[in-house]
């Protein structure tokens, strides 16, 4: 039933919106800096419905999960570096309030550049694993978590503290300032229905793609990451609006350090991990979005919102291939 897919989407954006909300909370709480928790705890918490819909793919019974899984993975990097900076760089030219500020994103453009390096050279060397399987994929697994380790300490050691006036009130109690506790709680439950959620979104994508007669690769790469990056998409504009672009960016650019270390490891330990033409399609499109983006920050030496926006290119070459392929 094509209700899983739409019923599945719904609890998980509910529980992404909500986790988050928590764990910007528990970053206040530790007094953590802009970074950890734009980059990180941000990052990691809206990544958490793209992330964990492949790990329920790959232990589902289904024949076709590993398909999903992996285009999952691949899927979600390729719409933040894509579609979510087209989405961030229009949001910042077109915002009324940022009329003054519409030309760039006032960020600390070396890290910018830095988050954007160090997602490249991971991601290129999972889509150089897709096309030399072997048993040195395990290997490679647990270097990507080491690497992400690595990111993390370097994150954590860097950048301002978190003002509260970017948070929300924490949604469980309406209150500004929460107990430990009710964070904990809201977190603890949020988590419960992000995987419950995603058990039913996999199914849905199945059952979608066999009504359709689509691949379900193909499925998993264009409808499952445009709809589970709404909460990475919906928090980078906000903070948009109200001029914390670090917030907004660094949103961006830590889930796709994320999502091209930690998920793509699950990944090279429960299947082959070999690339097909479409996974290589999207690839490309994300890497030369991303490449162009960040030559045009080391040429600027600060991040134009135009610059943002032609990164949207690489999703429009990839749509309209599929579409020619399909016709």
């Amino acid at each position: 039933m094509i209700w899983h897919l739409l019923l599945g989407l719904f609890i998980i954006l509910v529980g992404a919106e909500f986790f988050t909300n928590g764990i910007e909370w528990l970053g206040k709480k530790f007094h953590l800096s802009e970074g950890t928790v734009g980059n990180l705890l941000a990052a990691v918490g809206t990544a958490l419905p793209e992330s964990i819909i492949p790990i329920v793919a790959f232990c589902s019974n289904s024949g076709h999960g590993d398909f999903i899984g992996m285009g999952a993975i691949l899927g979600a990097p390729f719409m933040l570096g894509t579609l979510a900076m087209f989405v961030t760089g229009l949001a910042a030219w077109v915002i009324p309030s940022r009329r003054e500020k519409r030309y760039y994103l006032d960020v600390n453009a070396q890290q910018i550049n830095h988050d954007l390096r160090f997602f490249l050279i991971m991601y290129g060397v999972i889509i150089i694993a897709g096309l030399f399987p072997g048993g040195w994929h395990k290997i490679l697994a647990f270097a990507l978590f080491g690497a992400y380790g690595f990111y993390v300490w370097q994150t954590v050691h860097q950048g301002r503290q978190l003002e509260e006036e970017n948070l929300r009130p924490l949604y469980l109690t309406g209150q500004s300032r929460p107990k430990a506790l009710w964070i904990i709680l809201q977190l603890a439950l949020s988590l419960a229905a992000i995987i419950g959620g995603a058990q039913f979104f996999v199914s849905g994508i199945e059952q979608f793609a066999a009504l359709l007669g689509l691949n379900p690769l193909v499925v998993a790469l264009v409808i499952a990451p445009i709809a589970t990056e709404l909460p990475e998409k919906f928090n980078s504009v906000i903070w948009i609006a109200h001029q914390k672009d670090g917030l907004a960016l660094g949103n961006i650019t830590g889930a796709m350090v994320f999502q091209s270390t930690i998920i793509p490891a699950f990944g090279l330990l429960a299947t082959d991990w070999v690339m097909e033409s479409v996974t290589m399609l999207s690839s490309s499109c994300v890497l030369a979005s991303v490449l162009l983006l960040q030559e045009t920050i080391r040429r600027k030496k600060f991040v134009a919102s135009e610059a943002l926006m032609v990164c949207g290119l690489g999703y429009l070459v990839f749509l309209l291939a599929i579409l020619w392929s399909i016709w």
